[in-house]
């Protein structure tokens, strides 16, 4: 009997941080160095009819593109460009009512359906978690029904049958062993208790954080430096871009990474995309 030789799915998420300044910073070398078939990115800050054209200059021809562009311009946005076709698209998170979707005009949420190499339907999510402010209750509760949503509609997804893949930049370093000045940081959005119980909850609930996982229990790897100091070259960073997944999918992944520039001047965002080979 021969054996069935696995056939890789290579999924990236990072935040670009602006895809023009991003592309004209080098993105396309990393694109060409890493070869990811899904690319999900945050933070795309570009209007919606240039976003397949960016995409096709960066990373060359043959991407099918999904994009949610957000109503403030120059501002969010959330995309996924897939080497193989994207058979369906949906924008925004709905309400648990199923009424209006509040978040339809920020560019946070975009949904793509995608063919496994074995044929199944895989739900790839690229979401943008608003950063918040431990100063600011609006702020903060904000964010805190943003991720309540994000939670109710990805068990929704898991329960309709799909594979499902939460990839992106989710705000939030999960444990002490996500960000490297943590005791810093006890009081900061993005590392406050209330913040942290949503990750407790999804991976209490059967979703798994792949990268860690494959990764083992840190310190890192980290995924967010300031642009300011010597955050970068001291490696002070944070782990704040996820690919959660549920669990038949994460069965799937072998091979987690994150692609950190080698130098601070090689930096073409101050994300480093996080990147997961899932083998069918």
């Amino acid at each position: 009997m021969v054996a069935r030789r696995s056939r890789a799915l290579v999924v990236a998420t990072v935040n670009v941080n602006g895809l023009r300044a991003a592309h004209s910073n080098g993105m396309g070398g990393w694109v060409s160095t890493c070869g990811p078939d899904v690319i999900t990115m945050q933070e795309v800050r570009a209007p919606d009819a240039m976003v397949p054209e960016l995409v096709e200059t960066i990373a060359g021809r043959g991407w099918y593109v999904t994009h949610d562009e957000c109503a403030a311009k120059g501002r969010a946005g959330v995309a996924v460009a897939s080497r193989s076709p994207i058979v369906a698209t949906r924008r925004g998170l709905p309400t648990p009512d199923g009424g209006d979707r509040p978040y339809d005009d920020t560019g946070r949420w975009v949904e793509a359906d995608l063919v496994t190499p074995d044929g199944r339907t895989l739900t790839v999510v690229s979401a943008y978690v608003h950063t918040g402010d431990a100063e600011s209750p609006t702020r903060m509760a904000e964010k805190l029904a943003f991720l309540s949503a994000a939670g109710r509609r990805l068990d929704a997804l898991r329960t309709a049958g799909s594979l499902v893949l939460l990839t992106g930049d989710l705000n939030v370093a999960h444990r002490e062993a996500d960000l490297k000045n943590w005791k810093g940081n006890l009081k900061s959005a993005g590392f406050l208790p209330e913040e942290r119980a949503w990750f407790d909850t999804m991976f209490a609930g059967g979703w798994v954080d792949v990268v860690r996982t494959l990764s083992g229990d840190g310190p890192g790897p980290y995924t967010w430096w300031s642009w300011r100091g010597k955050a970068f070259d001291v490696d002070s960073g944070w782990r704040i871009d996820y690919q959660i997944a549920d669990p038949a999918l994460a069965a799937h992944a072998r091979v987690a990474r994150i692609d950190r520039a080698p130098t601070y001047a090689e930096r073409w965002s101050d994300h480093a995309p996080c990147v997961v080979r899932y083998e069918f």
